[in-house]
């Protein structure tokens, strides 16, 4: 991806996230823009952390099986595991993806985190094999940096205090 085009997503996630107050909606405004504006991303998703398990929130793309994965299971539980980004430019060479689509051939996930403490993350796979780079990387650490901060509104975490008129 070009840096061009980062900044760009990075502008529209950033209205995105100052338009919509509401979490779930905001993910699913963040997930829309990433799924339009970069076509390498074939399926784009956030799972939030319940427990000990990764939660299927918002998403665009085929239906996947894995509506719920937990701690240290796939790619995606080692990411929330690790509290890394884990780029995988072949699944089929990775022995811990959970195949979802004969089609996917890379995956990148990003944790979101806020104080250390993993909430959910960015779940990301591609149709073409190693679509992932650096470029990439830092955008969606980025969106995930903003994220943490949206999703630390909601009422199992809130940042700041809702408003509630009479």
């Amino acid at each position: 991806m070009k840096t061009a085009t980062h900044q760009s997503v990075l502008e529209g996630v950033d209205e995105a996230l100052t338009e919509e107050r509401e979490p779930t909606r905001a993910m699913e405004r963040v997930v829309a823009i990433l799924k339009r504006e970069v076509p390498s991303y074939t399926w784009v998703g956030i799972y939030l952390l319940e427990g000990g398990e990764l939660v299927l929130g918002p998403f665009l793309g085929k239906p996947s099986p894995h509506t719920r994965i937990p701690l240290g299971r796939g790619i995606c539980g080692a990411a929330a595991t690790e509290k890394q980004t884990i780029v995988v430019d072949d699944v089929n060479a990775d022995p811990r993806y959970l195949a979802c689509s004969l089609e996917t051939r890379s995956e990148i996930v990003v944790p979101i985190m806020s104080g250390g403490r993993v909430l959910g993350e960015i779940d990301i796979d591609s149709d073409r094999q190693s679509a992932f780079g650096a470029a990439d990387k830092d955008l969606l650490e980025a969106i995930a940096s903003r994220l943490a901060t949206t999703l630390e509104r909601t009422p199992q975490n809130p940042a700041e205090p809702e408003n509630h008129e009479p």
